[in-house]
């Protein structure tokens, strides 16, 4: 017995010194930053307007992982946010359209699936999905306001409790995540930092509106694209506006062949977009007071931070604000992601990625089971810079909505080099053709090529790969397709 006591002792002894040399993995907490309508360029490291620095964001991106095609699955605020939750495309998860629904209760949210796994959740700032500010399943707290919210003195609800604050919304929804994080010492959280900046209209912090003063985004080169290749329904729309009314009286009026040059300079849109840059100031400076509250817990560098946006934004490009459309500046949107036991510093990621696939990429580097629900797949492999098999093409949709039935339902497929923009609904006999773009020759997408006899091959190959994504996710028709008012015949 002594004999057996003593060799036992020794193997547990040798036992214990190889567990000593495997640290324990603690779970990581995790920090989700994001902003609302922002250009895959307004953002320091993307070096797309000088004068905008963005230290903080570009820390991230320098610190751990930025993404070069990250892409939407619908570039308009609620279908993409909830995409963003649930792993899914819009047509899954029932959020076709802005401030109409949540998502399909069915479905988990990587929040709750969290929550299960003993995290501690909260969603800070802006929601905008089904009307209603009060909390959503899947958090334990819970702070935000009503659609599109307030810069100064919101309007909040707190955990059930409405009530209205003073102050500059981006600070005070930094100092309620601080808290938050302060208060959550005991297990792992994960936080949903979503600001309300840089929505329209634009109003930067009050120690932010003088900065970089007298400077303008320069001209894009597509402001004063003619669009006479495009289909009609965007000349129509340049000409008379999408919105219901205007579109309705629109209804058999003149529509020009090509469009004409208008001043940039001058433009109204250009100052009020000097301050959607503006407000990009005090989100950068959020970001850092909280990584410094992080550092200085000793939490940082077993926090996942990611910055990102829920969609992009056209800052001009092809005479546009606003997104929605299928052109490279609405699908991308500006993500970088920090995590030092994964991610190696300055990593680049090339490859095609989507919204759909954050919440399948946060439960795996949890350790948390994907539900089989998600239709995104996890790009964790990517960040950690193996070689695996990925998507050779994207899959984009966009549901015409009612207030603006100016801009139609549109289904996209991009590839590496590629790109085929459908309008399901739209007639080629009317003019308002499909497009094609050569994104290797033409990343600008001026030249539609869908006319193009030599390209026949190219867009056949492209209607099949569209063809097969819709399979592949279960694509439903949208239940809205604006009607022209009947003419009565006197």
């Amino acid at each position: 017995m002594k004999k057996m006591s003593i060799a036992g002792s020794i193997a547990l002894a040798a036992t214990c010194a190889v567990l000593a040399e495997e640290p324990v993995r603690v779970r990581p907490n995790i920090l989700f930053v994001m902003v609302d309508d922002l250009s895959p360029k307004a953002v320091g490291y993307k070096e797309g307007f000088d004068f905008l620095k963005t230290p903080n964001v570009d820390r991230i991106a320098a610190e751990g992982a930025r993404f070069d095609h990250m892409l939407v699955t619908t570039s308009l605020c609620s279908p993409s946010r909830a995409s963003m939750l649930t792993g899914t495309y819009a047509h899954t998860h029932g959020v076709r359209y802005n401030e109409t629904c949540d998502p399909d209760p069915a479905l988990p949210t990587f929040s709750s699936v969290l929550q299960q796994a003993g995290y501690r959740t909260a969603l800070i700032g802006k929601w905008h999905m089904a009307p209603g500010s009060g909390p959503r399943p899947g958090f334990d707290y819970w702070l935000s306001f009503e659609g599109q919210g307030e810069y100064f003195d919101p309007e909040l609800n707190e955990d059930g409790t409405n009530y209205r604050a003073q102050g500059y919304i981006t600070d005070i929804l930094t100092e309620k995540t601080l808290r938050f994080m302060e208060q959550t010492q005991d297990q792992p959280f994960c936080v949903c930092l979503w600001h309300k900046a840089n929505h329209g209209p634009f109003k930067p912090a009050p120690r932010h509106v003088d900065e970089f003063s007298g400077v303008l985004p320069a001209e894009p080169p597509t402001w004063n694209e003619i669009m006479a290749d495009k289909p009609r329904w965007m000349r129509r729309e340049r000409t008379y506006r999408p919105h219901y009314k205007a579109w309705m009286q629109s209804e058999g009026a003149p529509v020009p062949d090509r469009l004409s040059p208008k001043e940039w300079a001058g433009h109204p849109w250009v100052s009020e977009w000097a301050d959607h840059l503006r407000c990009q100031l005090a989100v950068d400076e959020s970001l850092g007071r909280i990584m410094d509250q992080l550092r200085e817990q000793g939490r940082l560098d077993n926090t996942i931070v990611i910055f990102t946006a829920d969609n992009g934004f056209f800052l001009g490009e092809h005479r546009r604000g606003d997104k929605r459309l299928a052109y490279e500046e609405s699908m991308h949107i500006p993500f970088c992601i920090r995590y030092p036991q994964v991610i190696a510093p300055g990593t680049t990621v090339t490859e095609l990625c989507a919204n759909i696939d954050i919440a399948p990429t946060l439960l795996e580097l949890t350790g948390v089971e994907v539900p089989q629900t998600m239709q995104g797949q996890s790009f964790l492999p990517l960040l950690e810079g193996r070689n695996v098999p990925w998507r050779d093409s994207f899959f984009y949709e966009y549901f015409q909505e009612k207030f603006a039935p100016g801009i139609p339902t549109m289904l996209a497929v991009r590839t590496d080099r590629w790109k085929f923009i459908h309008y399901p609904y739209e007639t080629a006999e009317r003019g308002d053709i499909d497009e094609l773009y050569d994104l290797k020759n033409d990343p600008l997408e001026q030249h539609n090529r869908i006319l193009d006899p030599e390209l026949k091959s190219v867009k056949t190959m492209l209607k099949q790969k569209l063809d097969s994504a819709m399979d592949q996710v279960h694509y439903t028709e949208p239940p809205y397709r604006y009607a022209p008012p009947k003419i009565r015949a006197d």
